[in-house]
């Protein structure tokens, strides 16, 4: 058979891998060596370098583009992140209303920092956007030019590490009038080394799916950051950050729905976050100081805890919140 490598590394030694690509494919990468952070076989990430590392945050209110209006309120998200962030142990860089060339110029002098004493990197967009778009003050770009920086090969001092991007911005113009759901009756290392593909660790989190609108109130804040937020706030001691991310996508799916009475089409609309995850560990977001050997014995209290708290977490949240399109 094709498949018959139980080694530690599978496919090291297997002649029969194939690629699923046209044969005359010219990408060729050469491989990269780059510091090892954690245990190969670790369940979680390190958490206990020196620092937790950077966070940046581009918030974007105003535009010069034709058609993209203020984001009223983004400035009520940004700095529930800013507090959320610095009490995780954060160094958090804010810029507000960059233009593309002063944006991508912070994106690339991060990825240049040497992070080998961080635990992990941390990048949020607050922005207008389309699907495979968004905007930055004077233009649009894509998404991918936040990230691809960050790649293993590209920045060898966060190869292994955690680092997470979220995305507050439309993907499209889409409604989702949601379905209403009936109650029936009946949840110093002494490692050897590892190769990993330059793309693990990555988490990429957006406000909606592709093709949908997302949902921002002029004086409260967006729906998805205010979740996050929230959930942060009292989730993070407790649960590994897709756990927590699970909550928030609750959130915003059950306790949020828009109130536009004057409008029709827009009124009791629905969101759905979307995660995208390559992380290949659990992580979680103590705050720093706290021994990562204790996430790993605390799982069993933490999994009792949540069998108990589940059905009840959740209690008092209402679920009509006023709330405007962003546009």
């Amino acid at each position: 058979m094709a498949e018959e490598n139980d080694g530690n590394c599978i496919g090291n030694s297997n002649k029969n891998d194939e690629k699923d690509a046209l044969s005359n494919s010219k990408a060729f990468y050469q491989p990269c060596i780059a510091k090892m952070p954690t245990e190969r076989n670790a369940p979680y990430y390190n958490m206990n370098h020196k620092n937790r590392g950077v966070a940046i945050v581009f918030n974007h209110e105003h535009f010069d583009i034709g058609g993209l209006s203020r984001r009223s309120g983004t400035n009520v998200d940004c700095e529930c992140l800013v507090i959320r962030l610095k009490t995780l142990g954060f160094d958090v860089q804010v810029f507000h209303n960059l233009e593309y060339s002063h944006l991508y110029a912070r994106v690339s002098a991060a990825a240049d920092l040497d992070h080998c004493d961080n635990d992990c990197f941390i990048m949020v967009i607050l922005t207008h956007g389309e699907l495979g778009i968004l905007y930055a003050k004077d233009s649009a770009y894509k998404p991918e030019n936040l990230w691809m920086p960050f790649t293993a090969d590209k920045c060898p001092s966060l190869a292994g590490k955690p680092k997470l991007f979220f995305i507050q911005a439309c993907q499209g113009d889409r409604l989702d009038p949601g379905v209403t759901l009936n109650r029936t009756e009946t949840d110093g290392h002494p490692w050897s080394s590892y190769r990993i593909p330059t793309h693990a660790d990555f988490l990429l989190v957006y406000s909606t799916i592709p093709g949908y609108y997302s949902w921002r109130n002029t004086a409260k804040g967006s729906w998805f950051i205010q979740a996050l937020c929230t959930e942060l706030d009292e989730s993070c001691e407790l649960y590994d950050l897709l756990t927590l991310l699970t909550f928030v996508s609750r959130r915003v799916a059950v306790d949020y729905e828009s109130n536009v009475p004057t409008d029709t089409r827009m009124h009791l609309q629905k969101q759905i976050p979307c995660i995208t995850s390559m992380l290949i560990r659990l992580l979680k977001l103590n705050k720093k100081g706290v021994n990562q050997l204790e996430n790993e014995g605390q799982d069993t209290k933490s999994r009792e805890k949540f069998k108990n708290s589940f059905s009840s977490m959740f209690q008092g949240r209402g679920k009509t919140n006023s709330y405007r399109i962003n546009y």
